[in-house]
């Protein structure tokens, strides 16, 4: 079984997976991905099919990456897939190759030492795409990685493509990439966010879910400096977990700080419970779900 990785261990040479259920987590990955590289000096693609480049780059910069600047110097290109990947033609595998390769060589020539690339692959869900063209593709990728130059990440949507294609899929990558889960139930996920880097948290919370909420709080104060909790899907919280949550704030020195994102409801919880009293913590809240 291969081991899921997270963005910073994803780097020249790599051809990765991601599937997600979760459109904020994958979005989260690909924010990872696009920031780390441009802090790497690499020329960065993003093909995107379920959400639009203006949308794409209203939610990158939502997540601390700065698309504007990368993309008015040429670093950064956020485009449709079918008006890239896809090409004006027929779609076949050895066309898409084509793509990929033209790419990777105006990067060269544009002096960047490494291209990253990111595509949504939901277009071979539809009758135009073809699913055996996107199974042909992935396998004829290989010679491209060989000098170390291209990243990159396919990703798939579990709900649009069936368990034969994804399981083909996860065997055709030699990495896969996916969000680190503390906890998996209809009611509740926990997970970690990779940017802004912290914990992200859906659903129902209450003590029952104590263990594993000190769990990933511990491990964020670890990893992240100024760690970012989002709750803006949470429905519900109790006072005991809300109590951990400020407890852990409570720990952090003065040159530190814990954001908590929020909507109303939660955010009183955590006012009942002392957030308030705590300096290292801000308590943000959203009017609108992510």
């Amino acid at each position: 079984m291969t081991v899921p990785n997270v963005t910073d261990v994803v780097g020249p040479g790599d051809h990765a997976c991601l599937t997600f259920t979760d459109g904020d987590e994958r979005l989260d990955l690909v924010a990872a991905f696009v920031r780390d590289g441009l802090r790497a000096g690499h020329k960065v693609v993003c093909w995107t099919d379920a959400i639009d480049p203006d949308g794409l780059a209203m939610q990158l910069a939502d997540r601390s990456v700065r698309p504007g600047a990368a993309m008015r110097r040429g670093q950064l290109r956020l485009s449709p897939v079918s008006d890239s990947l896809l090409g004006a033609g027929a779609v076949t595998a050895a066309a898409m190759v084509d793509v990929l390769s033209d790419e990777l060589d105006a990067a060269t020539k544009e002096g960047y030492p490494g291209l990253r690339i990111t595509a949504d692959m939901a277009w071979a869900t539809r009758p135009v795409g073809g699913v055996e063209e996107l199974l042909a593709f992935e396998t004829k990728l290989t010679e491209l990685f060989a000098d170390g130059r291209l990243c990159l990440i396919c990703q798939y949507d579990r709900e649009r493509f069936d368990a034969v294609t994804l399981a083909f899929a996860a065997k055709a990558h030699p990495k896969t990439v996916a969000a680190q889960v503390y906890h998996e139930h209809p009611l509740l996920r926990i997970c970690r966010q990779y940017s802004q880097p912290g914990i992200r948290i859906a659903g129902q919370l209450d003590y029952r879910q104590r263990d594993v909420l000190e769990q990933a709080l511990g491990e964020s104060l670890r990893l992240d400096r100024n760690p970012h909790v989002n709750l803006t899907r949470l429905e519900y919280i109790d006072g005991a977990c809300a109590g951990v949550i400020v407890a852990a704030a409570m720990r952090l020195p003065r040159s530190r700080r814990m954001t908590v994102r929020c909507q109303r409801l939660v955010a009183t919880v955590l006012d009942l419970v002392g957030a308030g009293t705590a300096p290292s913590l801000r308590v943000l809240v959203s009017h609108e779900q992510r």
